[in-house]
């Protein structure tokens, strides 16, 4: 019976519990009569009835509502639930449920549902005054709005009555946990740390709900597939599923500042793709320092990150020379800008620095580029080199020079650059692509001017990476190098030409960098203000570096 009893909804289970429980009280009562006819018992069970009948009149009036939104009445489901509980059967047989238990139990229960209605307004003042009255003649005394227990413990299998503080009938039915479960299923953010051996088809399948094939399409669907098939120990991953335990979101996260998010709204759809890019907030940090040994050591111990020093050292080589002129003692102050996330930086920018010794030299950032304080760009118009990085010059600009493959005078009007096959080739100043050529003695070739009005030549190249027309900008990609044409071995042959004839890329006088005038010259001066006056705040004497001496850390910061 108690199966059938569970197996209903919960709007009836709450409107049966007082009729059930009323129904085997009066059963219990109709056996106690005929075996036990004291005048003592007959006044009980008077009492009993008086007490119970305003709230048969209540329940009554509760069918008629009840009727009125189409569900069964107490009574309808009571006819097929006389005795609900084989425990309270059991009792009544063996004589173990006396009078005042039942009493207790009915009144408790009536309680309960008038509780259990009251928020629906279902209950009315002399529904109140019914139940209050069963309260008073159990002893009981605890009123509508003091119920906590309705029934404390009543054991199926003895069929016991006894007095403890359980707070549910067999734990299965209280109030509590009827009002749990009419909450509608909120989907929550949970976050999984990855372990040693987990793979995300593994997740996917024994704990996010999904199907084999639909994390086959959600990893093919992701635009960085290592996002989901490279977890490594230790990342974590956000997730929602729905009331049955099937995905509905998927937050996973490449580093702390970018990842994506794979949603959809219900377990039938597919998931669509968002990238995240979370936004720290822009932070600006003093570092102070003085030299001692190794300028990169120097400013590394002052807090500066290493990729914090590699741009410092990057910026302020293009006017200094560290190996020649840095000496210990010699000071230095810079204004770092991060994006803080998390309390880690991301993105650091250089905003001013200063140097301090034989060669004094203050930087100020403007529009990506930096400048003097009087306006003058740190930048060339020109590279010098048309890559990044260090190659070897295996044959220099030679007007006289013997040919490797002919032996005979042949000028060699460029400069070679012994570089491995597929090295990154760029443009050493802005211009537009005029030739992309194959030639049987030159290979593959590019020919750029320029807007001074230079041009370059590179020969021997694998691939060009430009079209003949197209702009290119400083520093862009044109092309990998090669060993294609007449050519002994993989390089690069780089020409300048000025004034149709070609000149040592080695020596030539190149334009100097970009100057701030006018109206852009005064309002940098005015923006530079504010950066300098921190600079000169720096206290030197609190970052004195101490470093270890390191010749091969050394050598390695300075490159």
């Amino acid at each position: 019976m108690l199966r059938i009893f569970s197996s209903l909804p919960r709007t009836h289970r709450l409107l049966l519990l007082p009729v059930t429980a009323m129904v085997g009280v009066l059963g219990a009562h109709q056996l106690y009569q005929n075996t036990n006819t004291s005048a003592a018992t007959d006044a009980t069970v008077a009492e009993f009835q008086q007490a119970a009948q305003p709230i048969s009149v209540a329940l009554a009036a509760k069918q008629e509502q009840a009727r009125a939104f189409s569900q069964p009445t107490h009574l309808e489901i009571a006819g097929a639930l006389a005795l609900a509980t084989p425990a309270t059967e059991r009792a009544i047989n063996t004589g173990q449920l006396n009078v005042k238990q039942a009493l207790a139990v009915a009144s408790n229960l009536s309680a309960m549902n008038a509780g259990a209605v009251l928020g629906n307004d279902l209950v009315t003042d002399n529904d109140e005054m019914a139940i209050a009255r069963a309260d008073h003649v159990t002893g009981m005394g605890n009123g509508l709005s003091g119920h906590t227990s309705y029934v404390d413990n009543f054991n199926d299998d003895t069929g016991d009555y006894t007095d403890s503080d359980d707070e549910s009938l067999n734990g299965q039915f209280s109030l509590s946990s009827q009002i749990e479960t009419r909450e509608p299923y909120t989907p929550e953010w949970q976050t999984y740390k990855v372990q040693k051996g987990d793979t995300f088809a593994e997740l996917a399948e024994h704990s996010l709900g999904l199907g084999y094939s639909e994390v086959l399409k959600l990893i093919n669907d992701s635009p960085d597939k290592k996002t989901l098939t490279s977890l490594r120990v230790g990342n974590e991953l956000d997730y929602k599923v729905d009331k049955d335990g099937h995905l509905l979101a998927l937050r996973v996260m490449q580093n702390t500042r970018r990842g994506y998010l794979f949603e959809r709204d219900s377990a039938d759809e597919s998931f669509g793709v968002n990238a995240i890019e979370r936004t720290g907030e822009a932070t600006q940090r003093l570092f102070a320092g003085t030299v001692s040994g190794s300028f990169g050591s120097s400013a590394r111990a002052t807090g500066l990150s290493g990729g914090e020093v590699a741009e410092l050292i990057s910026v302020l080589s293009k006017k200094l020379n560290f190996s020649r002129s840095a000496r210990d003692g010699d000071r230095f102050q810079v204004l770092v800008e991060s994006d803080v996330i998390d309390g880690k930086p991301f993105d650091s920018r250089i905003l001013a620095a200063h140097y301090e010794g034989r060669d004094d030299l203050t930087i100020v950032r403007h529009d990506g580029n930096y400048y003097t304080p009087d306006g003058k760009g740190l930048d060339p118009a020109f590279n010098r080199y048309p890559f990044k990085g260090h190659y070897r010059i295996s044959s220099p600009f030679n007007l006289k020079r013997h040919h490797p493959i002919t032996g005979r005078i042949s000028p060699h009007k460029g400069t070679d650059f012994a570089m491995p096959v597929g090295s990154t080739v760029r443009a050493p100043a802005d211009g537009r692509v005029t030739k992309v050529v194959s030639h049987p003695l030159a290979g593959k070739y590019i020919v750029i001017t320029h807007d001074n009005g230079y041009q370059t030549r590179y020969l021997h190249l694998s691939r060009p990476e430009v079209k003949p027309g197209q702009r290119v900008k400083m520093g862009q990609e044109i092309a990998k190098s090669g060993n294609t044409g007449r050519s002994t071995g993989a390089h690069l042959h780089y020409e300048i030409i000025a004034n149709g004839s070609q000149v040592n890329a080695m020596r030539v006088k190149l334009p100097g960098g970009r100057s701030l005038s006018g109206q852009e010259l005064a309002s940098f001066k005015t923006e530079s203000k504010e950066l300098l006056a921190k600079l000169e705040n720096a206290d030197n004497r609190r970052a004195v570096a101490q470093v270890r001496h390191d010749d091969k850390k050394d050598k390695d910061d300075e490159s």
